[in-house]
């Protein structure tokens, strides 16, 4: 909750997000928003605006201009384009929800532009021999480590957003038939899959289950298929925490966490020669445009082996130790 943020601000935007909770969009995707449009207000507040009703698209360009401006306290950066976009994207997409609700009486910014996304080049993968190495570290901690390992699986096995794995269900994996998988319920922008599932890892997911889970359940644990420690459900920056662990362990700091682990398996994929629309069904994605980001990795190891392996790439300068066969002078 920020404080510079009046009651008056607050209870407009706690009653658009209700609208969009009975929209269907998911708790986590209106609390990461609800911070966008709290940081917007709160600079409205140091420049003098109180009210939702005041903004000007000329004051949505100040904003824009600032956010360029503005150093992070946290990376002590300034914010990147994809940020810049994200927090301007959510102010536009909050004033269009509030005209629409009735909660004001006119969208100011239905005109306003937001500059197009930079494509996103996907740079933290792990091959398949660091995948194994990265599982190994599992081995030294027993039945937590039973239990780790099991996590790491599903993240690579399945793809699975950090959160995706984190809110899993014990009936909704599957292990026990020839069609093994596990439903995703609400994935991101609230779309559900089946992701099938195969022996290696139904095998840790197995294991886990019949070892690790009943020792670490309490009678309060609920339903959750992972649990922690204490025997509650993980959340975001436990599952965070926990493969930076084993990443850390295995020499591998690639900058990521539970995402390089579904980088990996969408980029192993490829390499292996699946289609693309298949890897996009797996992914969970909407729009192909967003799994084509993994091609641009698969292009650069592509110039990389050639310029390695292929002949003409070894054979520098053949040309001009052979052009006197092509370039005579006449005689």
């Amino acid at each position: 909750m920020n404080p510079r943020i009046n009651s008056a601000t607050r209870q407009l935007l706690d009653r658009n997000d209700q609208y969009r909770m009975a929209d269907g969009l998911s708790l986590m995707t209106i609390d990461k928003q609800r911070n966008n449009h709290e940081l917007f207000f709160a600079w409205l507040h140091a420049q003098g605006i109180e009210s939702a009703e005041q903004v000007t698209k000329a004051c949505f360009e100040q904003y824009k201009v600032y956010l360029c401006r503005h150093i992070s306290p946290k990376t002590h950066a300034q914010l990147n384009a994809t940020t810049r976009r994200k927090r301007a994207a959510d102010i536009r997409t909050l004033f269009k929800e509030l005209a629409y609700t009735g909660l004001i009486t006119e969208d100011p910014l239905v005109s306003a532009r937001i500059s197009k996304a930079p494509r996103p080049v996907v740079t933290a993968f792990l091959s398949e021999e660091e995948i194994e190495w990265l599982m190994y570290q599992t081995r030294a901690y027993g039945l937590t480590g039973l239990r780790d390992r099991a996590i790491l699986e599903c993240y690579y096995g399945t793809a699975a957003r950090r959160m995706e794995a984190g809110k899993l269900q014990l009936q909704d994996v599957r292990t026990d038939s020839d069609k093994c998988a596990i439903l995703v319920r609400k994935g991101k922008g609230g779309k559900g899959r089946y992701t099938p599932l195969y022996p290696r890892t139904v095998s840790w997911l197995n294991a886990y289950l019949n070892f690790a889970r009943p020792k670490l359940a309490k009678l309060n644990s609920g339903t959750h298929f992972f649990l922690d420690n204490q025997g509650k459900p993980f959340n975001a920056s436990q599952l965070s925490r926990l493969v930076k662990k084993y990443l850390l362990m295995a020499g591998l700091d690639v900058g990521a966490a539970c995402n390089v682990l579904r980088h990996s398996a969408a980029t192993h994929l490829l390499q292996h020669g699946a289609d693309v629309r298949c890897i996009q069904e797996y992914l969970g994605h909407a729009d192909i445009s967003t799994t084509q980001v993994y091609l641009t990795v698969t292009q650069v190891q592509l110039r990389e082996t050639l310029s390695r392996c292929h002949p003409a790439a070894r054979s520098q300068a053949v040309a001009d130790s052979k052009l006197h066969d092509y370039i005579r002078e006449d005689v």
